[in-house]
This record gives C-alpha cells, structure tokens and sequence, in this order.
C-alpha cells in the first residue's frame, strides 16, 4: 500500500507540473498575440489583466494539487519535512487565492460597467 500510495503522489506532482506547463504555454501565446496587438496601436491593458488573473487561476490550480501530492506523501511518510513542506505550499496558495480573487471581482465588476474595454481588437 505505501509504494502504491507514493506513485499516487508522484502521477499528481506531475499533472499539476502539466497544470502550470499547459497555463504558461497559453498566457505566453496570449501574451504575444497582445504585445504584436501594441505594436500595431491597439493594445488593451485590461486584456493583460484578465492574463494574468488566468494564469494566476492555472498556477492555484496546481498548486491545490501539490497540496494533495503532499498530503499524500505526509501520510505514507509522516515527518517535520513533510509537514513544513505542505504548509508553506498551503500558506503560498492562500496568499495567492487572496490577491487572485481579489483581481477577479475587480476584473469582473469593471467588465459589467465597462464592457467596451474588454473587446478583442
């Protein structure tokens, strides 16, 4: 059961690498499509915004599934490690949540009186 339960572990560490891959790959093609959009003048800074909010949603993504991996691995391996491990990456996430969340309902109250700025040119 324990060699089970690690290779649990390992297979969720590596999709939530997948997660923040797949994330990255995605804002770095959107944010080439914005920065060419500056070049020609027609750059929108709210579009960054909501990028980052998107990525910063795929990064709390995979970090929501460190915390399971770790949790995991606290199980099959209880130590003073461990648990240091899982609660820096917890406190990390919570921050994280906090400030994302917060850019969120900034982004969305702003898109319902200002449904102009966020047109794709």
């Amino acid at each position: 059961m324990h060699f089970v339960l690690e290779q649990i572990a390992v297979v969720i560490s590596i999709v939530s690498l997948a997660v923040v891959v797949y994330g990255t790959c995605i804002a770095a093609v959107e944010f080439v499509r914005l920065e060419t959009q500056r070049l020609h003048g027609k750059f929108n800074v709210q579009l960054l915004r909501v990028l980052r909010a998107d990525l910063g949603a795929y990064l709390l993504f995979s970090l929501e599934l460190l915390i399971a991996a770790d949790i995991i691995k606290t199980i099959v391996e209880p130590g003073y490690k461990e648990l240091i491990v899982l609660a820096g990456i917890v406190v990390l996430r919570t921050v994280l949540s906090v400030f994302l969340n917060r850019e969120i309902l900034e982004i969305d109250h702003e898109r319902h009186e200002h449904p102009e700025l966020f047109c794709k040119p």
